[in-house]
């Protein structure tokens, strides 16, 4: 079974997380979802989550992605902690995806891992990093490394990572039990 780590950090944006966590446990695949500090973990709207587990617990284990809700200040968060970007570094040089949305692609370009890549975020959090071709896509995939623009492509985002963990039809067989729009899906 496909493994998958959501760190959560005060702040997160809670639409995006949520997502990431519904829809790839309906596709089968284990998350867990790991606070960086204190559970439940409170979301950039007053929301807040349990995690299952506290990071420190969890972050030596093996994973085959690691998805990174943004908001703020929560991706800031992500990127400021070193076992975040440690795990990126790890997850990605063993040839594990990594990915991040919104904000979040902050803490992969900080762990060194967007470099010579294509991606997309949240406008305007990216400009600054140095050799990353910004693209104005709801997802982006550039070999192992997944990004997309905010929360309003959640949706989009999380399917794609259904999709890179266990294939087009397990895709395909989620979004279906969704209702989603014909527009939707384009």
């Amino acid at each position: 079974m496909k493994r998958v780590l959501v760190p959560l950090a005060e702040g997160f944006e809670e639409l995006e997380a949520v997502t990431i966590i519904d829809m790839l446990r309906r596709a089968g695949i284990e998350v867990v979802v790991a606070a960086l500090a204190g559970n439940p973990v409170r979301g950039a709207h007053g929301i807040a989550l349990a995690a299952d587990a506290a990071l420190d617990d969890v972050s030596a284990q093996e994973f085959d992605l690691i998805a990174l809700p943004g908001g703020m200040p929560g991706a800031s968060n992500l990127a400021d902690d070193p076992r975040i970007g440690a795990i990126i570094r790890r997850l990605h040089d063993g040839g594990r995806r990594v990915a991040a949305i919104c904000a979040a692609p902050m803490a992969l370009a900080a762990a060194g891992v967007l470099a010579g890549r294509r991606a997309t975020a949240y406008p305007g959090v990216l400009d600054r990093a140095a050799d990353v071709t910004l693209v104005d896509e709801p997802v982006v995939v550039d070999g192992r490394v997944i990004t997309s623009r905010g929360p309003g492509t959640a949706l989009d985002f999380a399917l794609e990572l259904v999709a890179q963990l266990q294939g087009a039809g397990a895709r395909q067989q989620v979004e279906s039990r969704l209702q989603r729009s014909k527009a939707a899906r384009q």
